[in-house]
Order: structure tokens, then C-alpha cells, then sequence
């Protein structure tokens, strides 16, 4: 699916339309000290191996995609809920 890289959209900060950039969500470097994360090593340590089993076969074949809006004015990003896409590409008018 092809999506323009400017999309003409409401901002509920400036509380009018701007011509905002278009950008695709990527998930940040996850951290290793994070509470969850070492939860997690605690319980794969020692005999026993993993906490849960390594899926053989991902269940769905698409990724969600989430669109992320800047406006050129203030600045404020806003997103839009993930859509299930195979192919996503950011495309100019």
C-alpha cells in the first residue's frame, strides 16, 4: 500500500489542518535493565532453559503498522491506530 510522505490532517494542538509529515512507528532499543527484562533472564537461568516455548510457526503473516503524524507548526506527533499490512511504503505526491 502506498501512503504520500504529506497527508493534509487535523491537529488537535494548533486545533486546525496542516500539512503534516508522515512517518512508520519503529519500536525503540529495548533495555536490558528494565524490570521485565530481567525478570525474564532470572526465569530462563540455569536448567529449564526457556520460560515459555519458542514458536515453531508465527501465527499471522502481516506485522501492524503504525503511522505516526508530525505537525510542521507545534511539532506534536500523533499516531494512528496499527493497520495489518504486508506492504507498507511511504511514497511522495
Amino acid at each position: 500500500m502506498n501512503i504520500p510522505k504529506e497527508i493534509n490532517r487535523f491537529c488537535p494542538k494548533c486545533n486546525k489542518h496542516t500539512i503534516q509529515k508522515v512517518s512508520i512507528y519503529k519500536a525503540g532499543k529495548r533495555r536490558g535493565t528494565a524490570a521485565g527484562e530481567r525478570r525474564h533472564a532470572l526465569r530462563k537461568k540455569g536448567y529449564g532453559g526457556q520460560k515459555f516455548p519458542k514458536l515453531a510457526k508465527p501465527a499471522k503473516t502481516t506485522k501492524k503498522v503504525v503511522q505516526i503524524f508530525t505537525c510542521p507548526e507545534c511539532k506534536k506527533k500523533t499516531d494512528k491506530r496499527g493497520i495489518r499490512i504486508r506492504k507498507f511504503e511511504l511514497v511522495a505526491k
